[in-house]
């Protein structure tokens, strides 16, 4: 067993304190009077997502001493460079939270129970391969049992030709919608925070739009898993300290399965076409941090089949490449979460505009993404280059900062 170290000691007055807190919201809400008040019409959405944030608060930290007794821990090493062994049973508290909000608040749908069920699958698949690292082959083939749970209670896309053709063209772009935004979220969970920060944020604007467009099973599935990760969100994102707990792959690959099904739970493009956008636009970073790698490491022959694909690891993600840029870790979480909470406020308005207006802001989207690959890449390499230079320039070995600050400045090199 791994000593738990600083995670494992008694929670600091200011946790004690939330979690006080906490645990009086929940027990307000389940007094007889306040439930009732909140049963009904337009209130039922502060129950769902006091009740969940409360939750989490209270579960994250009896996840982080239920992973020290289990010793299922992340252990620093290889390209892991966290400083301490971490718990990883940060899925546990968000799972058990989603799914208790939605069944104590007595409204749920057929399709919302196969959700349920389905991300159960998804959450336990994690946990086996926090613990026995699973082939990437068995990973997928629960993937696809899972969408084929998803399929047979009818949640699905549905805005192709009602033509035997278009049911099944129909299921292929649900599969390949959900195992695509479960893995892109996965690969985002490498930064404190940043997988649970941007999944609120995601699951906060898909409420929005539901509002919108009144579609209320939907909102509480998207309440349910906002207040769930802004409740573990403080254990997981601590500025200038580490994480307390990891979301590991049962809790990253379940965010990105639960966001990928609520997408498909909405119903987009009944009234106008462009509203079919608004989900690529709230995923708009795990889209693009899956394209942009897979494109980088298919043209730097890093991967040639697909099993390689499915297999490679590497740091060369979106927010490897930001903190790369000398910003930092926690800067660069930060940053992909406003460019996520940007992407959100688009979709939203979205959903009010026709024709031209819809091919400006997903021109706007591309654009922003095109600007941030621009530096990421080509600046970075730029860098590099004008610092070797000026190393090598310099008279006492090493790297000369005047010359260095010079050359950023100054130099009209083309980028390579």
């Amino acid at each position: 067993m791994v000593s738990g170290g600083a995670s494992a000691k008694g929670m600091s007055p200011k946790s004690i304190l939330v979690t006080a807190f906490a645990l009086l919201v929940l027990v307000l809400l389940m007094l007889p009077p306040i439930r009732e008040a909140l049963a009904h019409g337009n209130h039922l959405w502060i129950r769902i997502f006091f009740f969940s944030w409360a939750l989490s608060a209270l579960l994250t930290p009896l996840a982080v001493r239920l992973s020290f007794s289990l010793g299922w821990l992340d252990i620093p090493k290889g390209r892991k460079d966290h400083g301490n062994a971490t718990p990883l049973l940060g899925g546990f508290a968000i799972i058990a939270t989603f799914g208790i909000a939605l069944l104590v608040n007595y409204h749920y749908s057929l399709q919302m129970k196969a959700v349920g069920i389905a991300s159960a699958l998804i959450w336990l698949v994690g946990v086996i391969d926090d613990r026995r690292e699973l082939s990437s082959i068995y990973k997928l083939l629960a993937q696809l049992v899972a969408v084929g749970i998803l399929l047979k209670f009818g949640v699905h896309v549905t805005f192709m030709p009602n033509t035997w053709w278009g049911d099944y063209l129909e299921f292929i772009i649900t599969a390949l919608w959900v195992i695509g935004v479960t893995n892109a979220v996965n690969f985002l969970d490498g930064m404190d925070g940043l997988a649970a920060g941007m999944s609120a944020i995601i699951a906060f604007f898909l409420a929005i739009v539901a509002v919108q467009t009144g579609q209320q099973y939907f909102s509480f599935v998207a309440l349910a898993l906002f207040g769930a990760c802004l409740g573990f969100l403080p254990h997981n994102f601590r500025w200038g300290s580490n994480a307390r707990i990891f979301l590991g792959d049962n809790g990253s690959t379940f965010l990105g399965f639960v966001l990928a099904s609520a997408v498909i739970m909405g119903n987009w493009a009944e009234d106008n076409i462009g509203d079919i956008a608004i989900p690529f636009l709230l995923m708009a970073v795990p889209i693009f941090d899956m394209t942009l790698t897979t494109v980088m490491r298919i043209a730097t022959g890093k991967v040639k089949t697909f099993r390689e694909w499915l297999d490679y690891a590497g740091r060369d993600h979106f927010h490897h490449r930001l903190a790369s840029l000398g910003i930092g870790r926690s800067a660069a979480v930060l940053v992909i979460w406003f460019i996520t909470f940007f992407m959100g406020m688009s979709a939203v308005v979205m959903k009010d505009v026709h024709g031209i207006y819809v091919v400006l802001l997903l021109i706007q989207g591309a654009l922003l993404f095109g600007l941030i690959t621009f530096f990421m890449i080509y600046v970075r390499n730029h860098q590099i280059r004008l610092f070797v230079e000026a190393s090598q320039d310099s008279t006492n070995g090493g790297p000369d900062p005047d010359a260095l600050d010079k050359a950023l400045n100054s130099s009209d090199k083309p980028l390579k």
